[in-house]
Formats: structure tokens, sequence, C-alpha cells
């Protein structure tokens, strides 16, 4: 598995637990909202950040292509 596979796994596992949410519905809700590309491009600079950091991150991400949170 590469590193940005396991960055973008450690993303939905700690994204799930700040938004109560099971995996499945936060691999939805980052494939409906291209999240998945977002933190591939980005990988170099989010994945030396905390995982609050990265949360507050991609609910900013998420808000701005309109999604209801």
């Amino acid at each position: 598995m590469s590193k940005e596979m396991k960055f973008t796994v450690f993303c939905i596992e700690n994204y799930k637990l700040h938004r109560a949410l099971s995996g499945k519905a936060v691999f939805r809700l980052f494939a409906e909202y291209d999240v998945f590309s977002y933190l591939r491009e980005c990988y170099d600079t989010l994945h030396t950040v905390g995982a609050e950091y990265l949360n507050r991150d991609i609910d900013e991400f998420l808000k701005v292509r309109g999604a209801n949170l």
C-alpha cells in the first residue's frame, strides 16, 4: 500500500470519528465531493498536520462544495 493510500485511510478513519459516521458513509461523502483527489493532490502538505487540523480542513473543503454537514 502506498503512503498516499495509507494517509487516505487515516483520514477516513479520523473523519468518521470526528463526525460520528460509518466508514461507508465517509467513503461516499469523500467520493461525492472529490475529497480523495484533494487528499492526493495536497498530500505533501496535508500529511504533515495533525488529525484535528485535517478534520477542520476537510469540513471546510466540503462546505465550500455545498456539502450539508
